[in-house]
Parts: C-alpha cells; structure tokens; sequence
C-alpha cells in the first residue's frame, strides 16, 4: 500500500467535494479541477496513469446519457409532456386527491422511460397552473411530480442516471431492471402517493372548487408540432423496444441510445443546434470528471480499505447489502445521488475480490440511492429544479416543508428495499 498515494488522492478527493458545495464554482468545472489534479498527481506518483484515468470514465454510460437526453430534448420542444400533463388534469375533474395521484402516477411512468429531470421540469409548471385554477396550494402536486418520478425511475434502467451507472458496472440490461426493481418501485410510488394524501389531507380535501378554468384548458394546444410529436413518439417506441431486446441482440444501452439519435436525426432532421440543445453538457462533464476521481481514489487503495472494513464490520452478506442500501441512502441525501452512485459502485467492485455475492449489493445500491434521493432536495438535480421553478412563480418550497413529506417518503422506501433484500436474498442473485 502506498500510503503517500492514498493521503495525497483522498485529499484530492475532499478538496474536489468541498470545491463543489462551496457554491463559488459550478459542480462541473469542480468535478474538472478535481480530475486534473487527479491526473497530474497519479502520473508523477505512478499510482494512477493517464490510460487508467481514461478507462475509469464510463464510455457507454455518456454514450446512454447523451442519447436520451438528445431524443427527449427534440420532444420536449413539441410540448408533449405539456400534453399529457393537461389531459390527466382534465380526467380528474378538479378533485385534488385525484390530481395529486394522477401527476404522480404520469410522472412516474414517464420516468421509467425518461429522465426525471426532463418529466419534472415540464410537468411541474403545468402543475403550478392547475393548483391557479383550483385555488389550492400548489405544494402537494409539485412533491408529488417530483417524489413520483423520482421513485418511478428506481424501476428501469434509463430511468435515472444512478441505474444507469450502477447497470452499466454490475452488467444489468433493462429486463433485469424490470424483473428485480419495477415491481418493488411500483409498490414504492404507492406508498409514496398514499403517504402525501395523508400528510396533505387538509389541503386536498375541503373547500369547492372552481372548475371551469380547467375544463377551459386545451391539452391539444399544447403542441407545438403535432406531426414531429408523433415521429419523436415512434423513434421512442423504438427505442424502448430496443432497450427491452438489447441484451438478446448484442447492444450495448449506449450504441441502441446512439440509434435513436440517429434516426430521430433523419427523420426530423433538426438544425445541428437543436439537437444538442436538449444535452446537459455540464452533466457529462460533471461525470466525466467524477469518473476521473473516483478512479483515482479507487487506484490508490482506499476503496480496497474501506470494502474490507465493511466486511469486518458486517460479516454476512445480507448485512453488508443493507448497510450499503442504507449507506447509499445517506449519501443521496447529503452528497445527491450521482456522486454517491460513483463512489459506491467503486466500493462494491472492491468487495468482489472478497467472495462477496455481488448481485443483490448492486441492488442495494439501486434501491437505497434510488429511494433516498428523495429525502432532501439535494438528491437529485429534479429536485433542485422543483425549487427553481417554485420560486420562480412566487411561491418557494422551505426546506422544511420537503423534509416533512422527502424524508418519510425516503425511509419508507429504503425499509420496502431493505425488506426484499433480505426476503428474496436467494432470488436476486
């Protein structure tokens, strides 16, 4: 063990996350900063050489990301979301329970196919309309958008960036997300949405409403291009069935993403600044440069370390896939999920050289970092766009009025994941 290598990498790696909470640069040129000195000390060390720093980035995860956020950007701008979010308000006839559960149940089944950030930030002004309408606080339909998707992108692979990293190390497909962690999070968004009826009783039920603006309201003028909507909406089936075959065929989740950019790019041919415009480039820089060091850190020792600790600490598998479950969780809230994936997914790889059953610990991670997001705003960048867009209408989310309803939610569905894991040991390996 090179000790001076560790000291120096982990200090890296302390100043990198310091430099990104500290609010004077944006995460992603912290996440770069970091990378370089990453770089710069394990080539003059020999701990961590420049070939290594490039393989430690996740190739087919960036390929995945910039895919889907590239076809989700071009449907976003037809006003589809905007679409469906008016039409199930109309369905519901102004009663607010059965808004709050619809918003949810939408955003949630669009987050198994979408990002949540994208489901988020455009269902959550047409939810703040809607609440204009009723005249009623808007701040149930926006946690339940937010908690919904949130918690509906725990069931598929795409469905938010941490499975798409923890899928892409442990070598899950979408049919393994399907099998092990849709069902378990369909469970999840009903405990969710049950509980967020009974902590907003009094704002859901009491008082008439006023239903005529809603009924005023044209789902269909939403649109801003009905006939590239329904070619986006054909490039989408087609990559979701890809998703749901790739393993079969030999595609990687990045190469069947690339596709969809590509047809989608014949089809509709978009100016070259509107296809990319849908592309969060800080976020793959922000993740490549986390890749850069975590890779690092992992090189010099330090994952190796804390993996057998855990081990010494929890010696039986389920135990330590519960520790990491509630760990990712943790992490989630207080450092958001992506960063907690990466560095979780580097202590994992770690215990695989101890005879550890890996599996059921990538499921942990899924379920524990997945649920837990919820818990602060800090979890995911969906949450921080709810706080952006709530404030920018006026009407600011406090702190803590979303710990009231985030973090229950969070523990509640961290205890459902912590319950399969030690029912079904067997199952998920």
């Amino acid at each position: 063990m090179d000790w001076l290598a560790l000291a120096i990498a982990s200090a890296i790696f302390v100043a990198t996350y310091g430099l990104m909470f500290s609010a004077h640069v944006h995460r992603a040129v912290a996440a770069l900063v970091g990378a370089v000195a990453m770089m710069v000390a394990g080539t003059v060390l020999d701990f961590f050489p420049m070939e290594e720093a490039l393989d430690a980035i996740d190739v087919d995860t960036m390929w995945l990301l910039f895919g889907m956020m590239a076809v989700v950007g071009l449907l976003h701008r037809t006003g589809f979301f905007q679409f469906v979010a008016v039409g199930v308000a109309k369905l519901t006839r102004g009663r607010p329970w059965v808004l709050l559960v619809a918003l949810g149940i939408v955003a949630a089944f669009l987050s198994m196919f979408l990002d949540n950030l994208t489901t988020v930030v455009t269902m959550a002004p047409v939810a703040l309309s809607i609440a204009d309408v009723l005249a009623i606080s808007p701040l149930p339909f926006l946690l339940g958008t937010v908690l919904g998707a949130n918690t509906g992108g725990v069931a598929t692979l795409v469905g938010d960036p941490p499975n798409i990293l923890i899928g892409s190390a442990a070598g899950f497909g979408f049919n393994d997300f399907l099998v092990r962690s849709a069902p378990l999070a369909l469970v999840a968004v009903l405990v969710t949405l049950g509980f967020l009826l009974l902590s907003h009783r009094r704002q859901l039920w009491g008082g008439e409403r006023d239903t005529e603006g809603l009924a005023a309201m044209n789902p269909w003028a939403a649109l801003t291009d009905a006939r590239s909507t329904e070619e986006l909406a054909g490039v989408l089936g087609l990559v979701i069935a890809l998703f749901v075959s790739h393993q079969y065929i030999g595609l990687s989740p990045g190469l069947v993403a690339l596709i969809g950019v590509a047809v989608a790019s014949l089809v509709l041919r978009p100016a070259i600044h509107e296809l990319l415009a849908g592309v969060e480039w800080e976020l793959i820089l922000f993740l490549s440069g986390l890749f850069i060091v975590v890779g690092g850190l992992e090189a010099s020792g330090a994952f190796g370390l804390l993996a057998e600790g855990v081990v010494v600490l929890a010696p039986h598998p389920v135990a330590v896939a519960v520790a990491l479950l509630w760990l990712g969780c943790v992490l989630a809230w207080t450092i958001s999920a992506i960063p907690a994936a990466i560095i979780l997914i580097a202590i994992v790889r770690s215990l695989g050289v101890l005879d550890v059953p890996l599996d059921p610990l990538w499921w942990a991670l899924v379920w524990g970092i997945g649920f837990g997001a919820n818990g602060t705003p800090l979890g995911t960048a969906a949450n921080m766009a709810v706080l952006s867009v709530a404030e920018r209408d006026g009407r600011p989310i406090a702190i803590g009025s979303w710990l009231k309803s985030g973090l229950p939610v969070a523990v509640l569905g961290c205890a459902l994941g912590t319950a399969v894991l030690v029912g079904w040991w067997n199952w998920l390996q």
